[in-house]
């Protein structure tokens, strides 16, 4: 490890010392300014580089173009009469392409005309009152410790956890891994991540090609009924337009993979975006002596045009190819490898969407399909199955939504419905296993076929109700035909009061429904009778803004869990406490839902988070803090109360950076989080149900550095980053097993320290 750190430093620093400034100094900023709710243009839009005496105006289709601005990172205050201005802290001129904006401004609403309204470096998201956190591209790009993922950058979040380091299993506000919804460009995809785990929406790596991302919501609840069928969260994820001048790309090498990224114009009306990637994991692992060698490659593609100044169709696909190669070479390779529950598996999503612009207001029509396939074993020593999973889960989907809005900005109207076709096809083999708490478990499905239709309809109203007062309430309703009980209805509300110009007053309260795995749902025959899940939130909390740029929050927030599934032969167990790892014999296949299932788990969560933000603007400094203190219990048939598996008390993260100049930047993450529950092992291996989850890890905490340094070139530009995670190389205790070689628990460290280097050129 120390050879390796050696070689990282030497390298970056002789490509420092190689690499000069060329002659080119200046860049061009271009955009659009749109209304956030109906994205109308909106004309005569003032727009100003702070600082400069540069800026535009919008012309008649809400477009504008500022050039010659130096290179390096800028701040964009955008303005119009009407509405509330905002300020773009993270806006990066550089050579390698135009900068293009979107710009979405809010209607002022018509009760708050007495208030003073300034501008501010946080855009607000209407119907997302509580809970939510937007970060921009360059936000999760240099998230220390992030690799440039999406999904980890969120980690840092108040009631935000990871179920272990080097994992995306969300957990949020105590919800298990599997209560998370994610979108893309507004076509729902079932999970993110490479090597997911499957009926939960974990994995090591996101396949979202952060380069493409323009901007991402993250909301950790009290979202409204525009979102169903999950618990706990919603990350929507939107991306960026093509460049439009010419066709350009990007090439890539970082601690995990390559790749190559191509975008451009297609005609006056048109523009596509194109990435491919592979991982050199395989090379990695297999110089490291490992037994086993996972490997994946990711596809995204999108093709926009503008039909008229109305009309925008939009062709979306991402693809994820996940591979796990095994080295059975040896004795200890073959019994190292008996412990992995490896997946290759092959995803994809698609979607067509069709946007239609009116007088204040939006229509959306979209058809989408997703499909995972799994190609699953775990093998003993001696190489028998243990277990076999060969399963196939797709939906079709069509999707529309409607938008009204009044003309004063006063009154919201919002309507939906979607239906979707679910597929799925399994073949699951688990031969009389034994878990380490003395139930068995046998499940032989052989080509086994299911399918059924989803569907859901929801409206919401938002008002100012009383002067300073937005009051936002709607109800959703959802069906599954593949379970007994298939009506379900949510109803929820959120409100806004202004108390000054500064700080907001903000809660929410509503019903959650989530409908059982698909996999669970084939375990056993009796698990047809399944409810969807259900959880009661309440949220209260206070915004304050010392300055545009620093925000404070402080919420507390309540869950009440009902019919969630259980186990009735492993009376312990709820699935609220699983779906995070592989999943595998040394988690006792719990994610599967291989049980006997009914809906008679109970929980609940209660906790407090505090949030500061310092967003980068004038004052190059940029950083986020957050602190939660949280309870997380279920109950399951045994009628006994638990704490979560998930249930980590205290989490504390800082992350934050400095921009010395247009070229360098260094930055920094810290976590600290108490230890979550565990079961302990018995001298003969052995785990009893009356220990479940009554011990606890040690207190995890590391620290990881990051350093930044640009180039601008005539016609292309160059990054290059130095990443260390833990660099104090402490130990995060996550899992424990039983090693029945040595007759002890083992608990499974994360690596230590780990530095790795970056490389971006984009042309």
């Amino acid at each position: 490890m120390q050879r390796f750190s050696t070689v990282v430093a030497l390298s970056f620093s002789l490509v420092t010392a190689g690499l000069q400034l060329a002659n080119a100094e200046t860049g061009l900023l271009t955009g659009s300014v749109v209304d956030q709710k109906t994205q109308e243009p909106l004309p005569v839009a003032n727009v100003q580089v702070l600082g400069t005496a540069l800026g535009a105006s919008t012309d008649i289709d809400g477009k504008f173009r500022i050039a010659s601005i130096p290179f390096g990172t800028i701040q964009v205050r955008v303005s119009l009469v009407g509405f509330e201005p905002v300020v773009l802290g993270d806006v990066v001129i550089r050579s390698g392409r135009p900068t293009e904006l979107v710009v979405q401004l809010n209607q002022v609403p018509v009760g708050l005309e007495g208030v003073e309204v300034t501008a501010s470096y946080f855009q607000k998201t209407p119907d997302l009152p509580t809970s939510v956190q937007r970060l921009s591209y360059e936000e999760i790009r240099r998230s220390p410790g992030g690799f440039e993922d999406v999904v980890r950058a969120i980690s840092v979040l108040p009631g935000v956890a990871q179920a272990a380091p080097g994992r995306n299993d969300l957990v949020v506000r105590g919800g298990a891994p599997s209560e998370n919804l994610f979108f893309l460009d507004d076509i729902e995809i079932p999970n993110i991540n490479h090597f997911g785990t499957q009926g939960s929406t974990g994995g090591p790596l996101s396949f979202i090609n952060l380069d493409f991302v323009r901007e991402a919501s993250f909301s950790t609840g009290g979202f409204g009924v525009r979102y169903g069928d999950r618990l706990s969260s919603v990350l929507d994820i939107d991306l960026r337009s093509a460049r439009s001048d010419r066709i350009g790309g990007k090439a890539t090498i970082s601690a995990t993979q390559f790749g190559l990224n191509l975008e451009g114009p297609t005609g006056e009306q048109g523009s596509f975006i194109f990435s491919a990637r592979r991982s050199y994991l395989d090379l990695v692992f297999k110089a490291a002596g490992f037994s086993f060698v996972p490997e994946y490659w990711d596809f995204l593609g999108k093709f926009d045009h503008a039909l008229s100044p109305a009309d925008r169709i939009s062709v979306l696909g991402i693809a994820a190819l996940d591979d796990v190669n095994y080295f059975n070479d040896t004795a200890d390779d073959r019994y190292d490898n008996s412990r992995i529950l490896g997946t290759a598996q092959n995803q994809y999503a698609a979607g067509v969407a069709w946007e239609h612009l009116f007088r204040n207001g939006l229509t959306t029509v979209s058809v989408s399909r997703n499909e995972v396939s799994y190609d699953g074993s775990q093998r003993d020593s001696l190489l028998n199955p243990i277990f076999l999973n060969r399963s196939r889960e797709a939906e079709t989907g069509l999707r529309a939504d409607l938008l009204l809005k009044s003309a004063d900005g006063g009154l919201e109207f919002e309507l939906g419905t979607q239906i979707k076709r679910v597929d799925g096809k399994y073949t699951l083999f688990l031969p009389e296993f034994v878990s380490s708490f003395g139930d068995t478990l046998s499940v032989n499905i052989n080509d086994e076929k299911g399918s059924g239709t989803k569907g859901s309809a929801y409206a919401q109203v938002s008002s100012m109700v009383l002067p300073r007062l937005q009051l936002t309430v709607g109800g959703r309703v959802d069906y599954f035909s593949a379970i007994s009980t298939k009506f379900y209805g949510t109803p929820r509300a959120s409100l806004v009061f202004t108390l000054s110009a500064k700080t907001n007053l903000t809660g929410s309260v509503g019903l959650y429904r989530q409908f059982p795995s698909y996999v669970w749902l084939v375990g056993s025959p009796d698990n047809i009778n399944l409810k969807a899940m259900r959880v009661a939130q309440y949220v209260l909390g206070v915004e304050h803004f010392p300055r545009p740029d620093l925000k404070i929050r402080l919420e507390g927030f309540a869950k009440t869990y009902a019919d969630y599934a259980a186990s009735l032969d492993r009376t312990y167990l709820v699935m609220a406490n699983t779906g995070a790892g592989y999943g595998g014999a040394e988690q006792n296949f719990d994610s599967f839902g291989f049980d006997r299932l009914a809906s008679g788990g109970a929980g609940r969560a209660l906790g407090i988070e505090l949030l500061l933000q310092k967003k980068l603007s004038a004052i190059p400094a940029y950083g986020i803090a957050s602190l939660t203190l949280s309870e997380t219990r279920f109950t399951g048939f045994d009628g006994i109360e638990r704490p979560g598996t998930f249930d980590q008390r205290v989490l504390l993260n800082l992350s934050g950076g400095y921009q010395f100049d247009e070229r360098w930047e260094a930055s920094l993450r810290f976590r600290l989080a108490t230890g979550a529950p565990y079961t302990p092992y018995n001298n003969d291996g052995s785990q009893n149900p009356s220990m479940y989850n009554s011990e606890r890890f040690d207190v995890a905490h590391s620290l990881d550095l990051r350093v930044d340094r640009r180039w601008n070139f005539s016609g292309w530009s160059l990054i290059g980053y130095v990443d260390i995670q833990n660099v104090y190389n402490n130990p995060v205790v996550s899992s424990v097993r039983w090693d029945p070689r040595t007759g002890e628990q083992v608990f499974n460290e994360s690596i230590g320290i780990l530095p790795s280097i970056g490389v971006s050129a984009e042309f």
